[in-house]
């Protein structure tokens, strides 16, 4: 799993004498009135895992606007160009290297101290990767670049199959976490966490099996919510997202959980609670009630518990939870809600709707609704949210900056900034044909968006994208500093794939070593190569099995750039598991009914699953629980 390791610095608002670094010989003569560089907060050295990034920030005064270039060992990094850099997944080779950052602006430079990037060996079993967030990482890629124990050579039917199923009380919808050597009563084990339908949260040894702790969420005398008469999310709505961890919340660690329910008075109730997770006990003063109110320029619009379901998995950034919601169906009334908490206490910290302007009946009139496919809003290194809207209002008429006039954004991927308690639409790409679309429930954001790791084009240029689908079929990648806005002539962005992917996604992609993978309904799991911060299209290979709906949300295990393995999971009858062979989808290494006395069989399948994988391990949710697979012997 790449993990950012950051350091936070505060910012200095006055010249203040350089702290290890050196004014550069070659600095241009001081300009009357402009003030030369220097830096307040330096870089530090920093340890990762084969496989991980690593990010190196540096904080620095001077009159603007201030220009940056990173170094490693001594040559400059290529678009490297911010006050913070992170590196791609690392290698061994990479251990010992050294950066450093040279400031300019007008008046002169200053050079950071040199320091230095150590690179271990992944661990074994015994210390998996922690999986914290949906996806693997903020950027939603699915890739677990640490796996050391599962390989091509040995995920097959002889020594690979189903090691049991960790029960639970209903429907596992929300994908499994993991952390590894947790102490939990007095004793280190590697953690499966995982959330039911029926408000209950669970902690198994990922190992044995053994119950660590299981909790139930619902107060006494409430229930789980009916189904609100929409198909969606049935026999009952309890946990449907997918929770996040952040192990240096509380005393042991924090899971972050969103939960519904219906009480005696036939009130509704969503409420994030924070889960120590070693013992499974409320933190922060929590549960919180959910409750928000959004006034823009149309006027005051107030979030209704019972008119929503949290299906979007939740994300950890800016010491912020943050939450987005879905209609049930698309039953009116309903906006777009994007709900941010307190990380340390629970407390409401920012809100916004972006469809406060909804109205009336039909797909064009209500929301858009927060809708991915159970995958999760992104975040880049700068804080930066970023998501798919579904289908609903958009006005066409623009206001002075090329925004929609009334602030309703269907079908359209946006970037959220965050700021002293506000949260805001920074910039946003929505497609030409939106009216059109929405009317007849052509969706956008039936699928997730994923962040692509920093790629250079053909000019040498390093691009920021992001990658999203829906149910037209085509792909969208969109440069994240230029989204495109809106033009009823042209999609204004970094490149369209039009029919590329065979149907509708009702599902997120995954990244690995420069190949995209997307399962689009009734078509192949697909691989597509990025080259040159471009998709080249047709896919590179595919899979011989088509996936039913809703596709098929796949994820990636490997040991840095080798043994990479893709799964993926068949909402069949049974369910299956399928494991590919990374470089080529048309190599099947083994799936969940090729052992002989459905010895693999793991039950009906349900629509929104994504494989995670850890420790030797891959965790599956069931209609009943978690099954568990792995090497046999």
């Amino acid at each position: 799993m790449n993990r950012t390791l950051r350091i936070s610095l505060l910012c200095a608002l006055m010249l203040v004498t350089a702290c290890g670094g050196s004014s550069d010989s070659t600095a241009p003569p001081m300009q009357s009135g402009a003030t030369p560089p220097s830096i307040t907060s330096q870089p530090s050295s920093t340890s990762v895992t084969v496989g991980e990034s690593a990010t190196f920030t540096v904080v620095a005064a001077g009159t603007a606007p201030l220009s940056y270039q990173w170094k490693k060992s001594g040559s400059a990094i290529s678009g490297a160009t911010s006050a913070s850099y992170t590196t791609p997944a690392t290698s061994a080779s990479d251990n010992g290297a050294t950066f450093q950052v040279v400031i300019s602006n007008s008046a002169g430079s200053a050079t950071s101290a040199s320091v230095t990037l150590s690179v271990s060996a992944a661990g074994s079993a015994g210390s998996a990767t922690d999986v914290t967030t949906f996806k693997n990482d903020v950027g939603r890629t699915g890739q677990n670049l640490t796996e050391m124990t599962l390989t091509p050579a040995n995920v097959n039917s002889s020594s690979f199959g189903l090691l049991r199923i960790l029960p639970a009380d209903g429907k596992v919808d929300a994908q499994p976490l993991y952390l590894s050597q947790l102490t939990v009563a007095n004793a280190p084990h590697n953690v499966l966490f995982a959330a039911s339908e029926n408000d209950s949260v669970y902690a198994y040894d990922a190992d044995s099996g053994a119950a660590l702790w299981h909790v139930s969420l619902l107060p006494t005398g409430e229930m789980t919510s009916d189904t609100h008469g929409c198909g969606q999310v049935i026999p009952q709505i309890g946990i449907t997202s997918t929770p996040v961890i952040d192990r240096k919340a509380g005393p042991h660690g924090a899971l972050f959980v969103v939960a519904m329910s219906l009480d005696s008075s036939s009130n509704y109730h969503q409420r994030l609670h924070a889960l120590d997770v070693a013992t499974g006990a409320e933190l922060f003063g929590g549960p919180t009630d959910i409750s928000a109110t959004y006034t823009n320029s149309g006027g005051t619009t107030t979030f209704s518990p019972g008119q929503y379901e949290e299906r979007a998995a939740l994300l950890v950034a800016n010491g912020l939870i943050y939450t987005a919601w879905t209609s049930h169906c698309d039953i009116a009334p309903y906006g777009g809600w994007i709900i941010a908490f307190s990380e340390s206490t629970l407390a409401r910290a920012a809100t916004l709707n972006v469809a406060p302007g909804a109205s009336g009946s039909g797909y064009a009139s209500q929301g858009p609704a927060i809708w991915m496919a159970g995958d999760g809003p992104g975040a880049d290194a700068a804080g930066n949210v970023y998501l798919l809207t579904g289908n609903g209002r958009f006005e066409t008429t623009l206001d002075a900056n090329g925004f929609p006039s009334l602030g309703d954004y269907g079908n359209s991927f946006l970037k959220i900034a965050t700021s002293a308690g506000t949260m805001s639409v920074a910039d946003y790409f929505t497609m030409s044909k939106e009216v059109s679309e929405s009317a007849v429930d052509t969706d956008l954001g039936s699928g997730g968006e994923m962040l692509l790791p920093d790629l250079t084009d053909n000019t040498n240029t390093v691009r920021h994208l992001v990658v999203g689908a829906g149910k037209d079929g085509n792909l969208y990648l969109v440069n994240r500093d230029s989204l495109g806005k809106f033009s009823p002539s042209a999609n204004n962005i970094w490149q369209e794939v039009d029919g590329a992917l065979g149907g509708g996604v009702f599902a997120s992609p995954a990244y690995f070593n420069g190949m995209l993978y997307y399962g689009a309904v009734g078509s192949n799991l697909q691989a597509y190569k990025v080259q040159n911060a471009r998709i080249i299209a047709p896919a590179a290979s595919h899979s011989s099995v088509t996936f039913p709906y809703p596709g098929t949300s796949p994820a990636v295990s490997a040991n840095g750039t080798a043994n990479a393995i893709v799964w993926a999971h068949e909402n069949s009858s049974p369910a299956v598991l399928h494991a590919y062979d990374a470089t080529n989808l048309a190599d099947e290494l083994y799936n969940s009914n090729q052992a002989s006395g459905a010895r693999d069989q793991f039950g009906t399948g349900n629509k929104f699953i994504t494989p995670m994988i850890s420790g030797g391990k891959v965790f599956v949710g069931t209609t009943s629980g978690v099954a568990v697979f792995g090497l046999l012997h």
